[in-house]
C-alpha cells in the first residue's frame, strides 16, 4: 500500500473531499484509529440517523471533550452539520468530514462551519507516492486512481467506476433529472479535457440545452471529477472575459468515459499529460502551498499564443508549458516567449519527456518531466 506523502494529519476539524476511489476512507482508518467513525454508506446507519438525528447528538454528547469524530460520505447527511457545529463549540470535538461530492453541502449548510473547519482535497496518486512503481505511460493509459492502481484489471475497474459514478453519485443523489442526457454529455465533455471550453459546442454535440450543460459542468465540479481553469486577465482587462479550460481529475477516467482502452495515441498524449500535470500541481500544493492561484494564459490579441499554467503567489508569477514530446522544438516556446513582459514574472519552465535539462539564451528553463516532478516533491518548484 502506498503512503499518501503529500497529505498529513490535521490538528483541527477539516473537510476532506475527493472523488470516489482516491483512498479517503483507507487513509482515515490508518491515521485516525482512535476516532469514532460514522460511515454513511452503511444503509442501516444512514436510515436511522435520517429518521432520528437526535441519536447522533446523543452519541457525540457521550464522547470525552476533544475527541476525534469521522463522518464518512457526509454529503449524504448535510442536516447533521448543525450538530457538528454545536459540538465543536460545546465540547471541542474535532471532526473529519469526508465526501465525494460538495453539492448537497453547498446547498444545505456547509457555511455553518465557516472558519471552524479547514478544506482539504485528496487526489489520485502522484509519482513519488508510487515510487519505483510509477510508470508515466501506464498512468496516461489507465490513470492513477488508487482503486485502479490496486486492481489486476484496470480496464474493468474503470468501466465499473464510471457506472458506479452514474448510479451512486448521480442517480441516487438525484443530481440530474434526465440520466440518459447526462450520459450523452459525459463523453462529449471528456473531449474537452485540456481544451478551452465551448459550452455552445458541447451542448450541440451532446444534444442538450446550453443551460443544462452549464448545470452538468457544475455537477462535474461538485463531484470533484473535473475542474474549470480560468484564464488570467490583468486588471486593466477585467471586462475581457475568456472561456475557461476543462481538466478532468485523472487521465484514466477521461479515456474510460470515451471507451478508449488501447495504447495512448499521439493525438491524446498531449492533453492527458497536461491534465496529469495540473492534478500534480493541485495535489502538491496541499503539502506545501507554493501558489495562491492558478490560471492559464492566452492574450486575446494573439489567440493562438498560450501558456498552459500560470502560478500566482502574491504579486509574482511562474509560467509552465507542458508538451508530451521527447525533443525540444523551438516553435513550442512561442507562448513562454510571448509572456516574458508580464509584470512580476519570475520564471518560465518548459516541461517535456526528453532527458536533457537546458537553459535557453533568454532564460527559459527546459526541464525533463522527472526534474519537474522532483521539484514539486521537494517544494522547490518556485525557487
Amino acid at each position: 500500500m502506498y503512503k499518501r506523502i503529500y497529505f498529513h494529519e490535521q490538528n483541527q476539524s477539516f473537510f476532506l473531499f475527493g472523488p470516489r476511489g482516491t483512498g479517503k476512507s483507507t487513509w482515515l482508518r490508518q491515521h485516525y484509529k482512535e476516532a469514532t467513525f460514522f460511515n454513511f454508506l452503511d444503509e442501516a446507519l444512514y436510515q436511522e440517523l435520517l429518521a432520528t438525528p437526535k441519536r447522533f447528538a446523543d452519541e457525540l454528547r457521550a464522547l470525552p471533550n476533544g475527541s476525534w469524530v469521522v463522518l464518512d460520505e457526509v454529503q449524504k447527511v448535510p442536516h447533521l452539520l448543525n450538530y457538528v457545529h454545536l459540538f465543536i463549540e460545546e465540547k471541542s470535538l474535532k471532526f473529519v468530514l469526508s465526501g465525494s461530492s460538495a453539492r448537497k453541502l453547498k446547498r444545505e449548510g456547509v457555511n455553518l462551519l465557516a472558519g471552524r473547519a479547514l478544506m482539504k482535497h485528496m487526489y489520485p496518486f502522484v509519482p513519488d507516492e508510487m515510487g519505483e512503481d510509477f510508470n508515466l505511460s501506464a498512468i496516461l493509459q489507465y490513470g492513477s486512481l488508487p482503486i485502479v492502481v490496486a486492481s489486476n484489471s484496470p480496464r474493468e475497474t474503470l468501466e465499473a467506476y464510471v457506472l458506479t459514478y452514474l448510479r451512486e453519485e448521480i442517480k441516487s443523489e438525484a443530481l440530474v433529472r434526465n440520466l440518459p442526457a447526462f450520459s450523452r454529455f459525459l463523453p462529449v465533455a471528456s473531449l474537452f479535457h485540456g481544451q478551452v471550453l465551448n459550452v455552445s459546442s458541447l451542448a450541440r454535440d451532446a444534444q442538450v440545452a446550453r443551460n443544462t450543460v452549464e448545470g452538468y459542468l457544475e455537477i462535474l465540479s461538485d463531484t470533484l471529477l473535473a475542474t474549470k481553469l480560468e484564464a488570467f486577465v490583468p486588471q486593466l482587462r477585467v471586462r475581457e472575459k475568456k472561456h475557461p479550460k476543462l481538466y478532468w481529475v485523472d487521465p484514466g477516467l477521461v479515456r474510460a468515459i470515451k471507451k478508449r482502452w488501447y495504447e495512448v495515441s499521439p493525438d491524446e498524449r498531449g492533453a492527458l499529460l497536461e491534465g496529469y500535470v495540473f492534478s500534480m500541481l493541485c495535489a502538491y500544493n496541499q503539502a506545501h502551498p507554493f501558489y495562491d492561484e492558478i490560471f492559464y494564459w492566452a492574450p486575446s490579441e494573439t489567440l493562438k499564443t498560450e501558456v498552459d499554467f500560470l502560478l500566482k503567489r502574491g504579486d509574482e508569477f511562474w509560467a509552465i508549458e507542458v508538451k508530451a514530446q521527447e525533443r525540444l522544438r523551438n516553435e513550442e516556446l512561442v507562448g513562454l516567449r510571448a509572456i516574458a513582459p508580464l509584470t512580476g514574472l519570475r520564471k518560465r519552465i518548459f516541461v517535456y519527456l526528453g532527458e536533457k535539462e537546458l537553459l535557453t539564451e533568454d532564460n527559459i528553463c527546459i526541464w525533463p518531466f522527472k526534474k519537474f516532478q522532483e521539484s514539486l516533491a521537494t517544494g522547490k518548484l518556485l525557487d
